[in-house]
């Protein structure tokens, strides 16, 4: 064979390979400079994700290795790190069982979890020194292609996003040992897709964030959070851009939507709009569309804005919009999530001043290049995220949903009347941050 015939040949085995291999929908790594655990592929502290590689560090992860004695060759040696660090895989759109095994011979450890833009899966997990711990969590990959050529209309903002791109991103925060990771596609996951505004979407950079990227944090494996809101939409904005064409074509019978609209809806002033028109007219269709294909619809109200009266409570600025969502509900004897009225009693109990704390109110200097105060009353914070996600959850054991049975063994009881208490919540923060505000208000 000539050396042409030996090169053609070559190209065209790694151009096979590489198909094959861009299609792979299962990892099991082994972590650390130790020996590698049998059928494990060996992830060394400078394993980098990058052009041509299909797992590794990114994003200029630093790690260092660790290595102990010990009978375990999956947890005697790992990865540790007291920054945040990532871990990529490709694979394709679908959803994915995540083991990860934490912990540390020698000392003790604390994790928390995050997903693609900021999905918190996995909260303060503890390890003792000489204790590993084994956590499972799904976490849904999604692209923009739609069946039949079609493709959804993103924003200039989201090309860049975790959440589109065609891998899966894990950030690990606190003081981590990680010492293996397994991915699988699955497919027996019941899938709860998310449709929605800037106030349920994923947001990628800190101190923004929304009920929807928090909302994995209380499920077991059995349910994946497929999160398609997007910041400044409405139910038509949503239509028109293929969002939900693209859910359904994805959805299977006994899966979910979870429909949170209303904020940018009132905005609309064309002679159909209006929260007895348009808004109505259009939630009905998220409806009949989702049974069409055997889903089951969940109309979640809109959360309250942080606008005080002068008696000291929230007032409603959502006009007919959240009353419009409750009657559509009850035409359509579907389960209603009533988060206006849950989030209006949350910032209620916080107070005037203290409700600041759950919202982006910040001071000059809190992040890189803010040299003026950030004052939003319509967005999140991590802490108010999590509080508003746990309203969710509570509305879903108020309305007996399926769902339940897959909520974590550890759900904290809450009462919006009664909220978590900042000073001894956690959050650790991911790397980036921006003082650009999300669409819609």
């Amino acid at each position: 064979m000539n050396n042409k015939k030996i090169f053609l040949f070559s190209a065209f085995a790694m151009l096979f390979s590489n198909a094959l291999f861009a299609q792979q929908t299962s990892y099991k790594f082994d972590f650390g400079t130790g020996k590698t655990a049998k059928g494990y592929i060996n992830i060394l502290p400078g394993s980098r994700f990058e052009d041509g590689k299909k797992y590794g560090f990114d994003f200029n992860s630093k790690v260092e290795g660790t290595e102990h004695a010990g009978k375990n060759v999956l947890t005697s040696d790992g990865v540790k790190s007291e920054k945040p660090f990532y871990f990529s895989a490709a694979v394709p759109e679908g959803n994915y069982e995540v083991t990860v095994t934490l912990g540390d011979e020698k000392e003790a450890t604390s994790t928390t979890v995050k997903a693609e833009s900021r999905r918190l899966m996995l909260e303060n997990i503890k390890t003792k020194a000489g204790q590993f711990l084994t956590k499972t969590f799904i976490v849904n990959i999604k692209d923009r292609n739609i069946t039949g050529g079609q493709v959804v209309s993103l924003k200039p903002r989201e090309l860049t996003k975790l959440d589109w791109d065609d891998k899966l991103t894990l950030e690990f925060d606190g003081k981590t040992v990680l010492a293996a990771l397994e991915i699988k596609k699955v497919e027996n996951q019941i899938t709860v897709f998310l449709a929605g505004n800037s106030t349920v979407v994923n947001q990628e950079e800190e101190p923004w964030a929304s009920w929807g990227q928090m909302i994995p944090r209380f499920f077991k494996p059995g349910v994946a959070i497929a999160n398609h809101a997007e910041s400044g939409l409405t139910l038509g904005s949503f239509l028109g851009s293929k969002r939900l064409t693209k859910v359904l074509s994805v959805m299977k019978p006994g899966d979910y939507l979870f429909v949170e609209f209303g904020h940018n809806d009132q905005k609309d002033k064309g002679p159909n709009d209006g929260a007895y028109k348009s808004y109505t007219e259009r939630l009905k269709t998220f409806i009949t569309e989702t049974r069409k294909k055997g889903g089951i619809p969940v109309i979640v109200t809109s959360t309250s804005r942080r606008s005080f009266d002068s008696t000291g409570k929230i007032q409603n600025t959502l006009g007919d919009f959240p009353d419009a969502a409750r009657k559509v509900a009850k035409e359509e004897n579907i389960a209603l999530i009533d988060l206006n009225v849950m989030t209006a009693q949350l910032f209620n109990a916080l107070g005037e001043e203290q409700s600041k704390k759950a919202l982006v109110h910040y001071p000059a200097n809190s992040y890189p290049g803010q040299d003026k105060p950030l004052a939003d009353n319509t967005h999140f914070n991590p802490y108010g995220a999590y509080e508003i996600a746990q309203c969710v959850i509570l509305g879903i054991k108020n309305q007996k949903l399926g769902l339940i049975k897959y909520l974590v063994d550890d759900l904290p009881v809450f009462d919006p009347s009664e909220p978590d208490d900042l000073s001894v919540w956690k959050w650790p923060e991911s790397p980036g941050s921006s003082l650009v505000k999300p669409d819609g208000n």
